[in-house]
């Protein structure tokens, strides 16, 4: 990222981030208010993730955020929550604007309202494992440096706490909150709250959607980061695939988009 100031920066990608000095709000979000955000690819039933049957490991699972889809391999995964691995160069399916003008190429007010359609991309950079403990509302990414591999940072991805399909199908259920916290060493920034301000103004989310929002990433902070808890309490920072898992995964047959 760029460091404009002490306090403010513009990630590679474009995203804005604040850099946050004070101890974190005592805080009680209530998540209920967030559900109505929670979009699904499909009609299924549904259940809270953190109880059996688990995935195996070497399993690959599509991680979706309402109609978005990853393709990740299952390292471990059990009452704590999944952790998973998304290897470079995997297909997704994402979001992109009609006009094919990049998102953070246009003003931030601009970006909620913006005419998308779906489209399968692959993962750009290098492969990301991912954490989401079970029945909280975030996953941790553990980012490495393109060039030699070392660990950058953690990313604290906010949204809805994951679900499964009832019938075990290998899928977990969410949805991105916009606002995310990047940990580096020993700073903490909040990005994107600009893009929540906005979604805000516009009606994408209501003003107290917003503030829950606001307030989870203030849950995070109280509850992961200061306290190096789960999963920062675990060494994830050194973990690295075994051979052949970093491997491309492509999109399964029953998730990929139709013509």
């Amino acid at each position: 990222m760029t460091e404009p100031s002490r306090d403010r920066a513009v990630t590679d990608s474009g995203g804005t981030m604040v850099r946050l000095t004070e101890p974190p709000r005592a805080v009680t979000p209530d998540l209920s208010l967030l559900e109505q955000l929670r979009t699904r690819a499909r009609a299924e039933p549904v259940r809270a993730a953190g109880a059996p049957p688990y995935f195996a490991t070497g399993d690959v699972v599509s991680w979706f955020y309402g109609d978005w889809v990853d393709v990740l391999r299952v390292v471990r995964d059990d009452e704590r929550g999944l952790v998973a691995w998304l290897p470079r160069g995997s297909e997704r399916i994402v979001a992109v604007a009609v006009d094919g003008q990049g998102l953070r190429d246009r003003p931030v007010e601009e970006r909620p309202n913006v005419e998308r359609v779906l489209r399968a991309v692959t993962w750009r950079g290098p492969g990301v494992l991912r954490i989401a403990p079970a029945e909280r509302p975030w996953s941790v990414w553990y980012f490495t440096d393109e060039t030699d591999g070392s660990f950058e940072g953690h990313y604290v991805n906010l949204e809805l706490p994951h679900e499964r399909p009832v019938d075990g199908s290998p899928r977990v259920l969410s949805r991105d909150l916009v606002l995310d916290v990047w940990v580096e060493d020993g700073e903490t920034w909040l990005k994107d709250v600009d893009e929540l301000e906005a979604g805000v103004t516009v009606g994408k989310f209501t003003a107290t959607q917003g503030a829950v929002i606001r307030d989870v990433a203030e849950l995070a902070r109280a509850e992961l980061i200061e306290p190096r808890a789960w999963p920062l309490d675990e060494g994830w920072e050194t973990w690295r695939p075994p051979e052949g898992w970093d491997e491309p995964l492509t999109l399964p047959a029953s998730v990929a988009l139709r013509s």
